[in-house]
């Protein structure tokens, strides 16, 4: 795909500051790219010192981002060159292994100063943890951030994409935003990182259900797709994430890029559970990690501990594992009632009528 012109932003130049991406997937790839063009001194660390060897002969990730040029100035490297220094230290790996990873930062080197910026949209076993709570509680919040939004990884640095940057830190979520939109990609800041986190989580299920559905009928799909989301609101609202978290671009901006991109392996991952193929057979058909066919058991089992209702959620889990047929699925998703609303009369102070009337009668309110 040829690329197109990127649109030049006037923000400052982000300096020396040096990066490196853990992780050499299409999505890592992509966003070393793109912080390689933001001026951000970048290190691509690859898996393996044979796949390092064969991107840096290629200057091209030619099994998950073909068609994309490795910018001159991006080093590629193993893992095992360490982080000694990296202001920025970037996870592109998936949830299922990101405790594993986070454990073995400080003994790669990782600076005690630098950040760490979870790329996961899924959760970490065994639990369902939000990867930037596992984060917070090894390095404090002033150093963790992760990144969520619409960024299908091919079109991202073609194209552009709809990033989202959330820290607790705002100083970290603003440097991350420069970075990208120094690129040509608009990045939003944040500050609700568990709550980017569990949109993405919700969007991967929501995406994988609609793909599940899809045949057996749109409403059902469409049914699928909001009840999941309304269900994980509930888990989020209670770890003090924002509505707008999940109703934005990490939320249901990245579910409609994910529902529709003919190449979404959550989304295929739904169809191909539909077709009847076992969840087992699903990531070796796709050719790569399928997060929501790990994440959606994690997910509903954080739910049913946090006691939040989620029949749809975890109808999910149990047809992703092989205990719930697709016609049941349907039907439960299509009978699927939502809690009621809940009304609450508004709260009066004692005195407020009488101070209300008292302000009517004196004579400056009726024009006297």
């Amino acid at each position: 795909m040829p690329e197109r012109p990127r649109p030049s932003l006037s923000l400052p130049t982000p300096g020396a500051r040096r990066a490196v991406v853990v992780g050499a997937g299409s999505f890592g790839t992509a966003i070393a790219v793109l912080l390689a063009r933001g001026g951000v001194r970048t290190t691509l660390q690859a898996r393996t010192a044979t796949q390092a060897e064969r991107l840096n002969a290629d200057r091209e990730n030619q099994a998950y981002l073909p068609g994309v040029k490795l910018p001159q100035p991006l080093k590629v490297e193993a893992v095992g060159a360490g982080l000694a220094r990296a202001d920025y230290v970037l996870l592109a790996v998936p949830s299922r292994g990101l405790d594993e990873v986070i454990a073995s930062l400080p003994a790669a080197g990782l600076p005690r100063r630098a950040a760490v910026v979870s790329l996961a949209k899924g959760l970490v076993p065994p639990l369902g943890t939000p990867p930037t709570l596992l984060l917070t509680a090894e390095f404090g919040a002033h150093r963790v951030a992760c990144v969520g939004g619409p960024a299908h990884a091919a079109e991202m640095v073609h194209e552009g994409a709809g990033l989202v940057a959330a820290s607790a830190d705002e100083e970290l979520a603003l440097a991350l935003s420069s970075f990208f939109q120094k690129a040509g990609v608009v990045c939003e800041a944040s500050n609700d990182p568990v709550g980017v986190e569990l949109a993405g989580a919700a969007k991967n299920a929501a995406a994988l259900a609609a793909g599940a559905t899809e045949r057996q009928g749109l409403n059902a799909a469409g049914a699928a797709a909001g009840h999941i989301f309304a269900e994980v609101w509930r888990f989020a609202e209670g770890l003090g994430a924002r509505p707008e978290s999940l109703i934005g671009l990490a939320g249901t901006g990245d579910l409609v890029a994910t529902a529709l991109a003919p190449q979404s392996r959550n989304r295929r991952a739904g169809e191909l559970l539909a077709d009847g193929v076992p969840a087992s057979e699903i990531p070796e058909r796709i050719g790569q990690a399928v997060e929501a066919m790990e994440g959606v058991p994690l997910l509903a089992s954080a739910l049913t501990h946090a006691g939040v209702e989620a029949p749809v959620t975890g109808g999910l889990s149990r047809l992703i594992r092989g205990e719930l047929p697709l016609d049941d699925w349907v039907a439960l998703v299509r009978t699927t009632v939502p809690p009621p609303a809940r009304w609450r009369p508004p709260r009066v102070e004692r005195g407020f009528w009488q101070r209300l009337r008292a302000r009517w009668q004196r004579p400056e309110a009726n024009g006297a």
